[in-house]
């Protein structure tokens, strides 16, 4: 076999390998998010009075719209960059835009999500808020679920 083959089978391998973690994170098993902990804490174990639900609510749909259109942005950052990649056939200048560019938009989601997380928190007592920050401390810091 000539190098270029060995290349070749090297990409369509390493292409395969990362097709079939992208599927398993994102259809198999799905970490859950930290906004549906919080979720289940603000509606479930603490007693927020009707104004309380009514601000909270109102944030939450709010920050939906946004997360949609951001996750929205990085699906079309994955599209890049495997339009990059079929071009490049390496880690070129485009697949290293590609790159940069999504973990822009990773970033933009994770601290839009921290300041509506915050936002939520002005909302609470401070007895609330105290609950809510150790279960905010918890999902942040639980190990990751591993696939097997």
């Amino acid at each position: 076999m000539t190098v270029r083959r060995y290349a070749l089978v090297a990409l369509v391998a390493f292409a395969a390998a990362l097709a079939a973690v992208l599927v398993a994170r994102t259809w198999l098993a799905p970490a859950p998010r930290v906004e549906s902990e919080v979720h289940a804490l603000l509606h479930q174990r603490l007693t927020l009075d009707a104004t309380q639900e009514q601000r909270i609510h109102a944030l939450e749909a709010a920050f939906a719209t946004r997360r949609e259109a951001l996750e929205a942005e990085m699906r079309a950052d994955n599209e890049r960059l495997a339009a990059a990649i079929e071009g490049e056939h390496g880690y070129g200048p485009k697949v290293a835009e590609a790159v940069d560019r999504s973990h822009h938009v990773m970033g933009q989601l994770q601290k839009e999500t921290l300041q509506h997380i915050f936002a939520m928190r002005g909302v609470l007592r401070p007895d609330q808020a105290a609950q809510f920050d150790a279960a905010i401390v918890k999902a942040l810091t639980q190990p990751a679920q591993t696939i097997r």
